[in-house]
């Protein structure tokens, strides 16, 4: 008898395949073709334009037809999906984008991702999948120390902030009506006691997204102030506490997405702990500030919340899609999330089932990337990251403001700044000008920056959060963000003088 097959110490080798396993030469073929271009992809995309140079009609165009009759061999496949595909991919791992909080899909997580896409494996327990499940559970580990987070707090790998956020209000909602004697897993919402939620006025529209999902509904919360750059104020949060009856979830934030500022945990979190509710934090980006230690101030008593939603596929630069829903009350966690039947096989003693904290039984291992990161960029390489991205926004918002015309809207607390541009004409006027200068950038496509509305007010608004974003992309960032709105300004004055 042979004996069974064992890790000889290269990686993914577990001794010679079973007859009549080999891979075609097609399917070999086929795979080096993709490596191959993502390879060239990513060796050109710090000088490639910023903006797409097909738009989505042309690249429609491109791939429409009658679905296929007969298959086609692969490596041709991946010749057509590059070449059909890159006219129309905005270069979002390159180092002058900042028009969204999107990580830079570093290599090394990248190339964990490929491995996790050619091992095939379904992350959905530990019979199914033993090394997923186990990295995951390391992952999870490093994650909470390196966020400051209470280390038996439970985590679940999903998609991104949005799904952790809806993960994390169902744990909550299911606490807090338990507390009140209502199994809503069991009963459903039908006849339970109301939820009261409570929410800043600059909250992310994620979060509403999880609220109208769990039947907690987007438009029936409670609105709590905030000041100039989008935090709660302690003291109405206090106010709206002492009037709310029955279960309580409140939803704070670290990071706001347009100012990068954070809630006062530190002043609000115990106010929720002495009135019964649980407190969320919707911290997508701002919560890795409690990876680093110069920033860390920004959101001291994060820690004291009961849940916390984040990204890995923002700061921590692995691919899409990656997000972290973490629970301090991990009965609770698994209470809103457990799957069970009789053809999935339980854990056993210390065994971690990733089911147990998600929505998806299938669902893809993103542990794999996330240990790779965490690994690659070491605690310190995280931290001077997440310093190096504020910053360099710091310096950018500076050098555009000191241009005439171009006005910071708020101080720059962590990687988001506004600007406004001819705001002193007033407000109709600023706001073509100000989407008229957004729109040259895009156009010019030397970076990418997109626009949005902040006190009822078109602002642009600049992201800083990428691994590859370097002092000189910052630079040459700014200079092409000064140009166009000089252009816009002489096209606006040579206009005027064509009038009448």
């Amino acid at each position: 008898m042979s004996a069974s097959p064992r890790i000889d110490g290269r990686v993914g080798y577990c001794g010679p395949p079973a007859r009549g396993t080999q891979m075609r030469g097609e399917d070999r073929a086929t795979l080096q073709a993709a490596a191959h271009a993502a390879i060239a992809y990513r060796q050109g995309v710090a000088e490639a334009a910023q903006t797409p140079v097909a738009d989505y009609a042309q690249v429609l165009a491109a791939f429409a037809g009658p679905t296929p009759t007969t298959g086609v061999d692969g490596a041709v496949i991946i010749d057509d999906l590059v070449r059909h595909a890159t006219p129309g991919i905005r270069a979002m791992t390159g180092p002058r984008f900042f028009g969204w909080v999107i990580g830079g899909s570093h290599p090394t997580g990248v190339a964990a991702d490929w491995l996790t896409a050619a091992w095939g494996q379904n992350a959905g327990n530990v019979l199914a999948s033993p090394a997923s499940c186990a990295v995951e559970a390391v992952a999870a580990e490093w994650l909470l120390d390196l966020l400051g987070l209470p280390p038996t707090a439970s985590v679940g790998f999903v998609t991104g902030a949005t799904v952790a956020n809806f993960v994390c209000l169902a744990a909550a909602r299911s606490e807090v009506l338990r507390q009140v004697g209502w199994d809503v897993e069991a009963d459903g919402l039908f006849g339970a006691p109301p939820v009261q939620v409570l929410i800043g006025a600059d909250a992310h529209a994620t979060v509403f997204s999880g609220l109208k999902y769990l039947g907690l509904g987007a438009q029936r919360v409670t609105t709590v102030a905030t000041d100039d750059a989008g935090r709660m104020l302690a003291t109405d949060f206090e106010r709206a506490l002492k009037a709310a009856r029955g279960p309580v979830i409140a939803i704070a934030q670290a990071g706001q997405i347009n100012t990068g500022a954070s809630d006062p945990f530190a002043q609000i979190a115990p106010l929720a702990k002495a009135h019964g509710a649980w407190l969320h934090v919707d911290g997508a980006f701002g919560l890795w500030a409690q990876a680093c230690p110069t920033r860390a101030a920004l959101t001291a008593g994060v820690e004291l919340a009961d849940s916390w939603a984040t990204d890995g596929h923002k700061w921590l630069q692995t691919p899409y899609d990656c997000g972290y829903a973490i629970v301090r009350h991990p009965e609770a966690h698994r209470r809103a999330m457990a799957i069970s039947a009789s053809y999935l096989p339980p854990p056993e003693g210390a065994e971690r089932d990733p089911t147990a904290y998600v929505p998806e039984l299938s669902r893809r291992a993103r542990g794999f990337a996330t240990w790779a990161m965490i690994r690659q960029l070491g605690r310190e390489g995280i931290a001077e990251m997440v310093e190096r991205c504020c910053r360099l926004a710091a310096q950018m918002a500076a050098d555009i403001a000191a241009e005439p015309g171009a006005e910071l809207i708020c101080p720059v607390e962590l990687n988001q700044f506004m600007i406004r541009f001819g705001g002193e004409r007033g407000g109709e006027a600023g706001d073509a000008a100000t989407l008229a200068t957004v729109q040259r950038v895009q156009a010019d496509a030397v970076a990418f920056l997109g626009a949005a509305q902040w006190r009822g007010r078109w602002v642009m608004r600049c992201s800083v959060s990428s691994l590859s974003t370097t002092p000189r992309a910052a630079r040459e960032t700014t200079a092409a963000v000064i140009g166009a709105w000089r252009a816009v300004q002489a096209a606006q004055a040579n206009q005027a003088s064509l009038q009448p």
